[in-house]
């Protein structure tokens, strides 16, 4: 069975986005932290997208590689992006590319379908689609990049559940800027 991963850089008062889904509250990420996200995509079998995620990682990283400042690890960032097998789930969208296919049905089920799977870890991102992964129970793993600001409101990382999931903290680790990464496993 495969490992479902949710991870993303939250605001400490637990938010993905600021209202207007803005997600300027961060600047961009140190060299550490960076290439901390860039291993993680390494490991990845598959990546899980929401529409608005999708958006925003397919409108930048197709051709992140060829900006007149890209980095190394974000040249190598975009390739994997690339290369890496991707899912998108949405029923307002009717084209995907990039080593993507596109499910309009039943996410849970999916979602379900794949962890079922043999394969490498997948990772899940964005608000609604993992928040629905969330509270079917699926997601093993959570990541997150804990950034010192505080925005009031917006898209939060976690979603109301139904009832409460117990974790075991794996790993705390600080990066440049008081950036804090916890990693969380489901307790089972």
């Amino acid at each position: 069975m495969r490992k479902l991963i949710y991870g993303m850089n939250v605001t400490l008062d637990g938010y993905i986005a600021a209202p207007g889904d803005d997600i300027g509250w961060g600047g961009p990420p140190s060299n550490e932290l960076f290439q901390w996200w860039l291993d993680q995509e390494r490991a990845n079998g598959l990546s899980l997208y929401g529409r608005k995620l999708w958006e925003t990682m397919s409108s930048y990283w197709p051709t992140g590689d060829q900006q007149p400042n890209a980095t190394a690890a974000e040249i190598e960032f975009a390739r994997n992006w690339r290369e890496t097998p991707k899912v998108v789930f949405s029923s307002t969208i009717d084209t995907v590319d990039w080593n993507t296919r596109l499910v309009t049905g039943d996410a849970v089920a999916e979602i379900t379908r794949l962890k079922a799977e043999d394969g490498g870890p997948m990772s899940i991102g964005g608000a609604t689609l993992a928040g629905a992964a969330m509270r079917a129970g699926l997601i093993d793993e959570y990541a997150l990049a804990t950034y010192p600001v505080l925005v009031g409101g917006g898209t939060p990382f976690f979603t109301a559940l139904d009832s409460w999931v117990n974790l075991d903290m794996v790993e705390t680790r600080t990066f440049p800027g008081g950036v804090v990464l916890t990693r969380y496993e489901t307790r089972r």
